[in-house]
């Protein structure tokens, strides 16, 4: 199945306020003196022409008071790539919101925006991997937080695909036995009997296969792991889940999202694992992925959403989307923003607030358009609650 690139449709809107002022405001044209009858007032009552210099002065130091009420901060973030396009898209609008917040959003993956974080180099980090614990006291006593948690505020879901790069095959299906079984290097040719019983009337070209994979440390490295680890005894055995992994002699290796989508398509019988909305953005075909009620799922914004529906959050926001079932895509899970609840400037933690509290109200039509599935409302009230306690402790 291919992924073809969504078009965003943009609405522009028009205010005709100078002709509305026009229409309305007659009557006062009519009634105003002329220059000759001005001057005489003005020789008569000196004290009017006063006044009025006054108010239109305190207008003016009004409107700047009005013009310095926004927030000001200049804020620096770092980590996945799996939402870098909307983080970008998010900070892009948000200035338009709040002008005197200046937002930066570097994508150099999951695992290298905790460290930063942690290290207290950044004021805040995206990943697709919750922090374990260790790790979490290892963030907690670098900053000296006196809460138990680093702040996990979800933001999107995101779907992982299995794309590929072989001439003539325009669908296929996957489950996760024969993915993990393809990644693990068992499975070399896309005619192998296993995936052909999957694909029953569907014409396997003989092409062997070349598997990309993440060179750095990724969060989609962590979500894909974590669900074949749940899906197969053998690769659980093997390899198990993590951000990082110890790959077979003969993967090609490329750095964040869009390097994997360079490897696969620069090599025919590529295949590899990347987020649904690089694939989209690449125009790359994706298989269809089985999930626990025996479902052939295509990856959509809609099935990943899917997935999604009916887990129970943990107080923490700390989870993974697993034993996915109906009609929702199974190789899915979250992205946060960590944050802390100690240690900000107080201009600082007001616009992180600002921007989160921002994202979560009113950008859900750009996650969607860029192929996120939106949060649901119980969630996004309960990653809301997480924003309130951005640097609670001061």
């Amino acid at each position: 199945m291919r992924v073809r690139a969504h078009s965003r449709t943009l609405a522009a809107v028009a205010a005709f306020s100078l002709a509305a002022a026009a229409c309305g405001g007659g009557d006062d044209l009519d009634s105003a003196p002329s220059a000759e009858e001005a001057e005489q007032q003005a020789d008569d009552d000196p004290e009017a022409t006063t006044d009025a210099t006054d108010d239109v002065a305190g207008d003016d130091a009004a409107s700047d008071d009005a013009a310095g009420e926004g927030i000001s901060a200049d804020l620096l973030g770092a980590g996945a790539s799996f939402p870098n396009p909307l983080y970008q898209t998010w900070i892009g609008e948000f200035q338009g919101v709040e002008p005197g917040v200046s937002l930066q959003y570097e994508s150099i993956g999951s695992s290298g925006g905790r460290e930063q974080f942690i290290s207290q180099q950044v004021a805040f980090a995206g990943t697709d991997a919750a922090m374990g614990d260790e790790e979490q006291d290892e963030a907690l006593e670098a900053r000296q937080c006196e809460a138990d948690e680093v702040l996990h505020i979800p933001t999107v879901f995101g779907g992982v695909v299995i794309a590929y790069n072989i001439d003539g095959l325009d669908d296929l299906v996957l489950d996760g036995e024969t993915i993990a079984d393809i990644f693990a290097g068992e499975i070399t040719n896309i005619n192998d009997p296993a995936i052909a019983e999957l694909n029953e009337g569907v014409e396997l070209p003989d092409q062997e296969l070349t598997v990309a994979v993440r060179a750095d440390g990724s969060g989609t490295t962590s979500i894909f792991t974590t669900y074949l680890d749940d899906e197969s005894s053998s690769w659980s055995e093997a390899y198990g889940a993590g951000s990082e992994i110890e790959w077979f002699d003969g993967v090609v290796a490329g750095e964040q999202n869009d390097g994997v989508a360079n490897a696969i398509v620069s090599q025919p019988g590529g295949i590899g694992y990347l987020s649904l909305e690089y694939a989209v953005a690449a125009g790359l075909d994706v298989a269809d992925v089985i999930n626990a009620d025996g479902n052939a799922v295509e990856p959509t914004t809609e099935t990943v959403s899917a997935a999604a529906d009916g887990i129970e959050l943990p107080d923490d926001l700390r989870f993974n989307i697993l034993g996915v079932g109906g009609e929702g895509y199974p190789i899915a899970g979250a992205t946060w923003i960590l944050a802390w609840t100690c240690g900000y400037e107080q201009a600082d933690a007001e616009a992180l607030q600002a921007f989160l509290t921002w994202t979560l109200e009113e950008g859900d039509q750009d996650a969607s358009d860029l192929g996120y599935a939106p949060l649901a409302e119980s969630a996004q009230q309960l990653a809301l609650e997480k924003v309130e306690r951005i640097n609670e402790e001061g």
